[in-house]
């Protein structure tokens, strides 16, 4: 299968900012509503979607609106492309290490 090393450089660029990669942590345990992510930092609600909209732009999370408030959530099907990549990486190394 080839890759898609575009939308990986996405995904990594997305994550590549501390809060986002701080928040897409957060997103691990589950969905949350950007009022909980909001009290774990000290920025402004206008720079939570900021940081919101470039993870949810990359793909790696879902939003959905609740009310006045939207909820995210990690998109595992993204995530695991993601983490294929790596353990594709890792696999590689392990086949060149062992021709050493």
């Amino acid at each position: 299968m080839k890759e898609d090393y575009g939308v990986h450089a996405m995904y990594l660029k997305a994550l590549s900012d501390e809060t986002r990669l701080k928040i897409f942590d957060m997103l691990s345990n589950g969905e949350l509503c950007a009022c909980d992510i909001l009290e774990e930092f000290n920025i402004t609600q206008p720079t939570l979607s900021y940081h919101m909209k470039i993870l949810s732009e990359s793909g790696l999370v879902d939003s959905r609106r609740d009310g006045v408030w939207m909820k995210y959530s990690i998109n595992r099907k993204n995530l695991e492309a993601l983490k294929q990549l790596f353990d594709n990486i890792g696999l590689n190394m392990d086949n060149t290490s062992s021709h050493l």
